[in-house]
């Protein structure tokens, strides 16, 4: 691999991904729909430029971890340990049908059992990337229907692991005399154990000991560094030394940060990596598949791909239900599953190399892949639609609006003016959330009682972290860097949000005031207000009057009618 190879395509996959993603999106689809195009546009199998596919899938590794490290982060063991009771009877029953249906109808087509068998579990797996990106795009990624999907997804992760070991042995010339398959499901078990404890190990002690010492460098950069060494390192480490999958790898670090204080904080710092390396992973995707293929087997693939988008999510829906969860969960879970994704590309490969599956198996694979992701999110956004339907109308009925409570603030910064805010808010009864990035500050307000989040306000997640979607008003104690895009963002998190914010000097409030804040409080103009009624403190005048001289200083100083007396 050379440099220059190396950055053509990555430079050429992320413009094909912005093109492609911008039409899709111009024309109401999933951005999903435009990243694989530009995979199949700078593909082998088209003319023109051609991207090296080793780098991209490379890079596309890249954004496997940061995307599964990040959906790991937001979970807690507990609330996997709790769908457990869906999630492995689930996974093996809808496993089982889906390969066993698959199986069927590929031989009625002249295909040999077992490999209709390998294709069928190959496209029983999905894709765990996609499914964090769908569930999170609609908020469901940290409710039940996210827990039981994400749960559902690491006991097949850990099905395919156990397929990948037994396949060589079973099927490769001499395996099967000179290997166990007791004795290989047993090691294979003993290194999931092993390295689930040692993530609990790491999570629990390890882990926050390493993040405290480099948060107190205050270094930005270097928090990132570890947030990074962590995520990679522990899932290389755990595909290498485990034998596990790098995603499921990479989820397990997401757990074991997750544990710690800094959750918040490690969340925000890799959103904008994770982001741009997991398009290429669409695009890796779409650089695997020959459109000449739907000529030669349109009868292979369009059965696959039936069998991925109708065939799996009606058994995992029937198979949810019939465990005992509601029909509203019921519903979206299934439609989570209607797509295929890196582990059935994993799978399928070593099922080709040991000649279990052709080229006709493995481009009906390639084929329902791309197709399935581009439609899995139209798919489970009319599920969910269809799912809430009788709860919207409920709502409607009953005149409900979303519960914002106004006596929710979420204060940014706890300086000498934020312990002011706290104070007087407190005083009169409000419930209030301190984001600030001073860890002490926030461990000695948990320890108080006080909800506190360790967090860059200026990082996407920390407000989410905090509450702002029910939260009736953001406070800006602190003078804070591109203040404006954070109210900004904020009001898209929560539109009917008031922000009051605060700024060094009079020049930075009209922008504030363009973002959404509400009140608007620089330093300048209210020192200057706080002398003027210092100076006329002798003065015999009411309230009211004083009141009336108040808001007439400010409203000069703030809404200047000429340059000249803003200068003044």
């Amino acid at each position: 691999m050379d440099e220059v190879s190396l950055l053509i395509t990555f430079a050429g996959g992320l413009a094909g991904a912005l093109v492609f993603g911008f039409l899709a999106h111009r024309l109401k689809l999933s951005p999903i729909v435009g990243y694989l195009l530009a995979g199949i546009v700078v593909g082998p199998f088209t003319p023109g430029f051609v991207a090296d596919r080793t780098v991209a899938a490379q890079f596309a590794e890249i954004g496997v971890i940061l995307l599964l490290f990040g959906t790991g982060l937001r979970f807690h063991l507990r609330e996997l340990v709790a769908v457990w009771r869906v999630a492995v009877p689930g996974a093996l029953i809808q496993s089982t049908v889906s390969t066993v249906v698959l199986a069927l109808l590929l031989r009625l087509l002249g295909w040999n059992w077992i490999s209709g068998i390998i294709l069928g579990m190959a496209i029983s797996v999905a894709s765990t990337v996609v499914m964090a990106l769908v569930l999170a795009e609609r908020r469901d990624l940290h409710a039940q229907i996210g827990y039981i999907a994400i749960g559902w997804t690491v006991v097949e992760d850990l099905l395919t692991v156990a397929m990948l070991l037994l396949l060589p042995i079973i099927f490769a010339p001499g395996g099967a005399a000179n290997q166990s398959v007791a004795a290989a499901l047993g090691l294979a078990a003993l290194k999931v154990a092993g390295l689930v404890l040692i993530v609990v190990v790491l999570g629990r002690w390890v882990i926050p000991w390493v993040l405290e010492r480099i948060e107190k460098t205050r270094s930005r950069e270097l928090f990132t560094l570890a947030v990074l060494v962590l995520a990679v390192g522990i899932a290389v480490g755990s595909a290498r030394i485990f034998g596990v999958s790098i995603a499921l790898g990479a989820f397990l670090a997401g757990l074991a940060v997750g544990r710690s204080e800094f959750a918040a904080r490690a969340a925000g710092d890799a959103v904008p990596m994770r982001d741009a390396f997991a398009v290429l992973f669409f695009v890796s995707v779409g650089m695997l598949f020959d459109p000449r293929s739907l000529v030669r087997s349109p009868w292979v693939i369009g059965i696959v791909l039936a069998m991925v988008v109708l065939g799996k999510p009606l058994a995992a829906l029937l198979t949810v239900r019939a465990l005992g969860v509601p029909l509203a969960t019921a519903i979206p879970v299934g439609a989570a599953f209607s797509q295929v994704g890196e582990f059935s590309f994993i799978l399928g490969n070593v099922a080709r190399g040991l000649g279990l599956i052709d080229d006709t198996g493995w481009n009906a694979l390639v084929a329902a892949s791309i197709v399935s992701i581009a439609l899995n999110p139209s798919i489970y956004r009319r599920a969910r639609r269809w799912s809430s339907a009788p709860a919207r109308l409920t709502k409607a009925a009953a005149g409900e609006r979303p519960a914002i409570d106004p006596r929710r603030c979420i204060l940014v910064g706890y300086g000498p003016v934020g312990r002011i805010v706290h104070r007087l808010l407190t005083d009169r009864g409000a419930a209030i959330t301190v984001i600030d990035l001073n860890l002490d500050t926030v461990r000695r307000l948990r320890a108080g009682g006080l909800a506190a989040v360790y967090g860059d306000v200026l990082r996407p997640g920390t407000l989410d972290e905090a509450g702002i979607a029910t939260a009736g008003s953001l406070i800006l104690s602190a003078d804070i860097e591109d203040a404006a895009e954070i109210i900004r963002q904020a009001r898209l998190l929560n539109p009917d949000l008031r922000v009051l914010a605060r700024c060094a000097h009079l020049r930075d409030a009209p922008a504030l005031r363009r973002a959404g804040a509400a009140v608007v409080a620089a330093g300048e103009a209210e020192v200057g207000v706080a002398l003027a009624e210092a100076v006329t403190a002798g003065d015999r005048m009411d309230c009211v009057a004083m009141a009336k001289q108040r808001e007439a200083i400010r409203h000069r100083l703030y809404d200047p009618p000429t340059a000249e007396s803003e200068s003044g």
